[in-house]
């Protein structure tokens, strides 16, 4: 395969999980995380760097994002393939009760990260007439629950950004897919109760949960379906989990 994909948030759960899947089938990868000696061993599990060319930044920082794919290598330079994994969710509160600071985390992650390295790899498949942006979004965009307020709502903007992406891309062979998983058992729940394990796991508790691998197996077939075929949204979840009831609040 002569084709380079780049993964942000690669170093753990989904982007770990297309790492691997991708590498397998002998793309080349570009792999973006904050976490440089995840992403060294990663490196060197899949290839080494005639393979897997590694950029540790964080997605938030616009200036580090521009420089640093302005720096990507001649051989790594024709992506075809952005995956726009990088996400986070903080705290599980009711709004009137969330850390601002979380919030700003979230939307700066989950929507800036995003639109940052879009603006930054779309002109150049544009200029190809080929490329492949997929979205990593979340159910959390479709169906609100308590305590998913901002999380939900950046997820939302990651559906909506990318319908409004295969408009403006209509005509120039590039597909954008927003996949959108249920629940999954990565670090996600580690992250969003702040390093309390004993907390994420009760969350998966008595449950058979999507996997980094089965997100991976599909972003992974998306990704290789004819070119005349595009998947606009792919909601999924895992076969124990469905829609709750309307909440209501009774008196008395």
């Amino acid at each position: 395969m002569d084709k380079i994909v780049m993964i942000t948030g690669a170093s753990s759960g989904f982007g770990k999980g297309c790492a691997r899947r991708f590498a397998r089938a002998g793309y080349s990868l570009i792999l973006i995380a904050r976490r440089l000696e995840r992403l060294k061993q990663l490196q060197q599990e899949l290839g080494g760097p005639q393979k897997v060319h590694i950029i540790p930044l964080d997605v938030r920082e616009k200036k580090a994002v521009q420089t640093s794919l302005k720096k990507i290598p001649a051989a790594f330079s024709k992506i075809s393939i952005l995956i726009n994994n990088a996400g986070l969710a903080l705290g599980l509160e009711a709004s009137q009760e969330a850390n601002l600071e979380d919030w700003e985390t979230m939307i700066d992650t989950n929507i800036k990260g995003l639109v940052y390295f879009t603006r930054m790899i779309l002109p150049g498949m544009v200029e190809r007439k080929e490329g492949y942006i997929i979205n990593i979004g979340s159910v959390a965009g479709n169906w609100p629950y308590w305590g998913g307020n901002v999380y939900g709502a950046t997820k939302a903007f990651v559906r909506h950004f990318s319908l409004n992406l295969r408009n403006d891309v209509l005509g120039k062979n590039i597909r954008v897919t927003n996949i959108e998983p249920g629940l999954a058992e990565t670090e996600f729940s580690i992250v969003r109760f702040k390093g309390d394990d004993k907390r994420a796991k009760t969350v998966y508790k008595g449950t058979q949960p999507l996997t980094a691998e089965d997100i991976a197996e599909i972003v992974f077939w998306v990704s290789n379906l004819p070119a005349h075929v595009n998947i606009n949204t792919l909601e999924v979840m895992p076969t124990n989990q469905a829609w709750g009831p309307l909440e209501i609040h009774r008196e008395g």
